[in-house]
Order: structure tokens, then C-alpha cells, then sequence
């Protein structure tokens, strides 16, 4: 796998200050993306384990609230065979950090079930997220005023209570 940035500080893709990895490669190309650059699966620099120590090293200051995962799309399946074994790991090291994600997907219409995206590691990567934020981006829905999404009708998912249950559940903000 490969990635088009790591950001140390990021605010604005979850809640307090957090570590942003924005992976490459995405094949939703939505008119509008904020980071059309990261659709091709070559761009960028290869996703190694002193990528990952470095990251780990980010995250950890007691002011970082927890980890971002975007791109791109990180639920295009090669790129979750390589962000598996990274987030198992991150939730080890920092079981009090939260862990969000970006995806272009659904999780009841896509993750949930057979579809391009669906592979023999989307189950356990969901669970060690604590967000997801699931819907392509939609520029006729652009809603800039929005917290942590940038459509209406992209929606924040509390992932833990949605797998208990079996449907959908929305985070609730803060």
C-alpha cells in the first residue's frame, strides 16, 4: 500500500487533535474530491514498518485524541490487507486513543455485504474502529458547515454499538 500523507496535527477529521493517514488509491473518484491526487494507487510513498513506528510515535502524546484513517479510500480491499495489522497494533499500543475512518463505501450496503469492497479483512478492520464516516462525497450535497464530513448525506457511525446490534447507529457529537 502505498500513502499520500501523514498529518502530526490534524483537527479537522475527527474530534481533538489527532494523527491523519491518508491513504492512496480510491476508485469512487467523486466529483469534488478535496484529494483527487490520492485516487491512483501509485502516488505517494510505500506504506513500510518504520511508516508505521513513526505514526505510532505520533500518536504518543497524551494531547492526541487518536488516529484518522482517509485518503483515498482505505476500504478498497488491498488497501485494508495492509491497514489490518497496523490498526490491530495501534489499538494494542493505545487502547484509550479513539480510531476514526473515511469511507466512500456503506457499511450496511457495501461492508456488510458481498461488493466490490467486501474481502477477508473488512470484518475485523471495522473492528477496531470507533467511527466511521461512510457515504461518497456528494458535491450537490456540500454542506460546509458540517462537523467532520463534507455532504449531507454522509453520515458518523459509532461502529462498536453498530456491530452489537446488527444495524446502523449514528455517533452522537460531543
Amino acid at each position: 500500500m502505498k500513502y499520500g500523507e501523514i498529518k502530526k496535527i490534524d483537527i479537522a477529521n475527527g474530534p481533538g487533535v489527532r494523527v491523519s493517514l491518508f491513504v492512496s488509491g480510491c476508485t469512487h473518484h467523486c466529483k469534488g474530491c478535496f484529494n483527487p491526487e490520492t485516487w491512483d494507487f501509485e502516488y505517494g510513498n510505500v506504506f513500510t514498518e518504520d511508516t508505521q513506528e513513526q505514526i505510532f510515535e505520533m500518536l504518543a502524546p497524551d494531547y492526541i485524541a487518536g488516529l484518522t484513517v482517509l485518503g483515498g479510500e482505505p476500504f478498497e480491499p488491498d488497501n485494508q490487507r495492509a491497514l489490518l495489522p497496523f490498526l490491530k497494533e495501534e489499538r494494542k499500543r493505545y487502547p484509550q486513543k479513539n480510531i476514526w475512518c473515511y469511507t466512500g463505501y456503506l457499511l450496511d450496503e457495501e461492508l456488510w455485504k458481498d461488493s466490490a469492497a467486501r474481502c477477508e479483512a473488512t470484518d475485523e478492520m471495522l473492528s477496531f474502529l470507533d467511527v466511521l464516516v461512510d457515504g461518497e462525497f456528494k458535491q450537490e450535497e456540500k454542506d460546509i458547515s458540517l462537523r467532520f464530513r463534507g455532504s449531507r448525506n454522509q453520515r458518523l457511525i459509532d461502529v462498536p454499538e453498530s456491530l452489537k446490534q446488527g444495524k446502523v447507529c449514528l455517533y452522537r457529537l460531543r
